[in-house]
């Protein structure tokens, strides 16, 4: 896997993936940034929730789910001091779908946190990492 970050201007930099997908990264005004885009550490719990987010919803369609929808809320606390590593994480889970078995949604989730999202894995060796979750009802497809 490689990636890119190439400094624009003042505290703005475009980060490239290998895959090709870019996304400009900014600091705060008073850090010197332009708010142009999500904060560096923002992109990491960004893409901790959708690496997980992936893996639940591979896990729900492979168990036949009738999932509809599933997103990540994260709430995350930073060390006062550098580095200001992340020290506890939380995500909630609100999964929609129909006839959903919440012991079904809570395997997904807890095989994901346990087994197979590298992102959390990895951030839960410095940071108390917790999950919870809503199941949300909807209606059978017509």
């Amino acid at each position: 896997m490689k990636a890119r970050v190439k400094w624009i201007e003042g505290m703005s930099f475009l980060t490239e993936s290998g895959s090709g997908h870019a996304v400009v990264v900014d600091g705060a005004p008073e850090a010197g940034g332009r708010n142009l885009g999500p904060r560096p550490m923002e992109m990491v719990l960004m893409g901790t929730g959708g690496c997980t987010s992936f893996d639940v919803m591979m896990i729900l369609k492979k168990s036949r789910a009738d999932v509809r929808g599933c997103e990540v809320d994260i709430t995350a606390e930073r060390a006062e001091t550098d580095p200001k590593v992340f020290t506890k994480i939380h995500m909630h889970f609100k999964v929609t779908g129909h006839q959903l078995k919440p012991d079904v949604v809570k395997r997904a989730i807890d095989l994901s946190a346990e087994k197979y999202c590298s992102a959390s894995i990895m951030l839960g060796a410095m940071a108390e990492i917790t999950h919870d979750f809503t199941v949300i009802e909807v209606g059978a497809a017509s």
